[in-house]
């Protein structure tokens, strides 16, 4: 059960319409997470952000690379939307999440996405000299501050206890019992 109930598109204002119409005009609906923020505005557009944060990391970097990422923070989050929403993304364009085929560059941006998740304070020193040898410093804040993007995201859904939406439902990822 949602701790913060979703905004309903009867009854709301204008403002809050305008962003309706405009997710579905750009994505064909409107996510659960999107409308709880949207008892925001302000919390709706800050979050809005993590478009043209991906938009300027996809300049640098390949798509699948950047969702593998985005992938790899949730679960490290144990984000149940975001993780289910980006193995629909992997899944639908043939890719397996469970068990990506991986370049050089994607395993590197995977294990930064989890120790990022796990802890932050601790990203192996290795990681990060990789890092520098293959970005510079506007690729590494762009990185970074994508994985921030990513995390709030993450804690939002998690805390506000955002329910699945239902077309991600058979994306969940399957857990696995001993």
């Amino acid at each position: 059960m949602p701790y913060i109930p979703m905004t309903e598109y009867d009854g709301a204002t204008e403002d809050v319409r305008t962003r309706y119409d405009d997710q579905i005009a750009k994505h064909g609906r409107i996510t659960n997470m999107k409308r709880t923020l949207l008892h925001s505005i302000k919390a709706f557009d800050a979050y809005m952000e993590w478009y043209p944060l991906c938009d300027l990391l996809e300049e640098f970097l390949p798509h699948r690379t950047v969702m593998l990422y985005a992938y790899a923070i949730s679960e490290g989050n144990r984000c149940l939307v975001c993780g289910a929403f980006f193995r629909k993304i992997l899944i639908d364009a043939g890719d397996d999440p469970d068990a990506p085929v991986l370049s050089t560059q994607e395993n590197l941006l995977m294990e930064l996405g989890f120790s990022i998740s796990e802890d932050p304070h601790n990203i192996d020193p290795d990681i990060y000299a990789v890092l520098r040898e293959q970005y510079n410093e506007k690729q590494l804040t762009l990185l970074f501050a994508f994985a921030g993007i990513m995390t709030a995201t993450n804690l939002f859904n998690t805390i506000a206890q955002v329910p699945l939406d239902e077309v991600l439902y058979n994306y969940r990822k399957t857990q696995v019992t001993e």
